[in-house]
């Protein structure tokens, strides 16, 4: 579990908006931690759900749907990290030829702000996102793990994550741009030997404009965490069928919102489960409860003990971009394999998984139809805005949010479709709307057909197909029977006993 992106964007608002009314930015940002804590109790609910509603509501095609945006959207992540960090990723539109030259620090002068900016700082390296120097970085961590798979040994493949990591963390130690390192090691420098989980306390408020939106937001992460436990027990070879997996859900919703309650205390934002874990499943093979304890255990201790962390904090993003994507892109693939278990034959089962996948994949790849760009709010044409009242002003950031958010809404989009579409008709009648002959339309015909191989005195019985592959046989000594493995149409021409 960790913070979650889908909240940030609506504290970055709701802080400004308290800020503009002359509120402290201390205080704006303690109102946002209560609030935060009083909306996870809407998970809370939704973890006390029976699991029977559950398994109605996210049966396997929404499921697969679900799992399969989750993947796309993560992946789109990566390859921010990867071309040099998500912020400034987002920020690109600002080194457009047509609105550089409005970007700037004063904002008597400048329309367009200059913060965030889309420089992408690595280290002490500053350069703008996509840069070569970064991508190298990234692509040295994909070559690696190439590598592994090529002549590691079984141990090394099943540590191909933590190894790839360390040769590009590495790589980056060892290269400079311009005399200057891709590895700040003033951050491990600055960084005390030990720490406390307190190191500065905001005092805990309410901020009302921001409930909708947040309860919106834990509407996402519940979404998601049901897609991640999904893909978790894919990956894993457990049955999503059984008692244990609505149980494993109900439990993973508590601890979302518990701990995103302790989070608030923490002075930290909400929590999710972090979709990259499926893929480090996948790639080593381990889904012990036991690896997940010491993991804890070992972020715990990292947390206290500042200097791992600062080593941790000191990776260059466009390295772990080269990981995480390649993490992110087997949480695709989990979903890919989730649909494999669905009858893609069915027109019903087609239907919902298009038309879901169509609006999620889209609002992934290209969000902006609804959602405001990085450091400029309330400009989405969609619905802008900007001078409604603060109540109006987080409705419609909720609004925003869920339909930018490719998961959520098509994973709603799939309930919605799952619930009112009708089953298809059974394959014997349709069958009998296509107008083919079986033998369950033949009825007693077929038993005299049956008892004719039997019989020395058979006159003639063809079975006729279009088959490239067709293989004769003969019958009785003169009736020829053609069999293929392509579609058949029944001629009985004569039968005698």
């Amino acid at each position: 579990m960790g913070t979650s992106f889908t909240f940030l964007p609506i504290f970055e608002i709701a802080i400004g908006q308290m800020m503009d009314n002359d509120i402290d930015g201390t205080v704006a940002y303690g109102k946002m931690l209560g609030t935060s804590m009083v909306c996870a109790i809407l998970e809370l609910c939704f973890s006390l759900v029976p699991g029977k509603f559950i398994n109605r509501m996210f049966p396997p095609v929404v499921c697969a749907v679900t799992v399969t945006l989750i993947g796309v959207a993560l992946t789109g992540t990566g390859m921010k990290y990867w071309g040099g960090g998500v912020v400034c990723g987002d920020m690109i539109w600002k080194e457009h030829s047509q609105v550089v030259d409005l970007v700037g620090f004063d904002r008597e002068v400048y329309p367009v702000s200059a913060l965030p900016s889309a420089i992408c700082e690595n280290g002490k390296v500053k350069l703008p996102y996509g840069s070569a120097e970064y991508v190298g970085l990234g692509f040295a961590v994909l070559c690696f793990l190439v590598l592994i798979e090529l002549f590691g040994s079984t141990f090394m493949k099943n540590s191909n994550v933590i190894l790839a990591l360390l040769f590009g963390y590495m790589v980056a130690g060892v290269s400079s741009y311009d005399d200057l390192p891709y590895v700040d090691s003033a951050k491990i420098k600055a960084a005390p030997v030990v720490d406390f989980l307190w190191t500065e306390w905001f005092g805990i408020g309410f901020y009302g404009p921001a409930v909708v939106p947040l309860l919106v937001a834990y509407t996402v992460t519940t979404v998601e965490t049901i897609g991640d436990v999904t893909a978790t027990h894919e990956v894993s070879e457990l049955d999503v069928k059984s008692k244990q997996y609505t149980r494993r859900i109900q439990g993973s919703l508590s601890a979302d919102a518990l701990c995103s309650m302790l989070a608030s205390l923490c002075t930290s934002m909400p929590n999710t489960t972090f979709s990259q874990n499926n893929g480090v499943i996948a790639l080593t093979k381990c889904a012990s409860r036991r690896a997940g304890f010491a993991t804890a255990f070992w972020l715990i201790l990292m947390g206290v003990f500042s200097k791992v962390a600062g080593i941790i904090t000191s990776i260059p993003d466009c390295v772990l971009g080269g990981m995480t994507i390649f993490l992110f892109s087997n949480v695709l693939i989990s979903g890919i394999s989730l649909f494999g278990n669905l009858d893609l034959k069915s027109r019903r089962i087609r239907f919902i998984s298009a038309m879901s996948l169509a609006v999620g994949v889209g609002v992934t790849v290209w969000p902006f139809a609804f959602q405001d760009m990085r450091g400029s709010s309330y400009t989405a044409a969609f619905w802008e805005c900007a001078d409604c009242n603060p109540t109006l002003q987080g409705f419609r950031n909720g609004v925003s949010i869920f339909l930018s958010t490719g998961y959520c809404v098509g994973a709603v989009i799939a309930i919605l479709l799952n619930g009112i579409l009708p089953h298809d008709p059974p394959v014997e009648e349709r069958r009998k709307e296509k107008g083919e002959i079986h033998w369950s339309m033949i009825g007693d015909e077929k038993n005299a057909y049956d008892a004719s191989l039997h019989s020395t005195s058979v006159r003639a019985s063809t079975l006729t197909g279009q088959d490239n592959d067709s293989e004769e046989k003969v019958v009785g000594g003169e009736d020829v029977i053609r069999e293929g493995d392509g579609e058949h149409s029944l001629e009985l021409k004569e039968v005698t006993a």
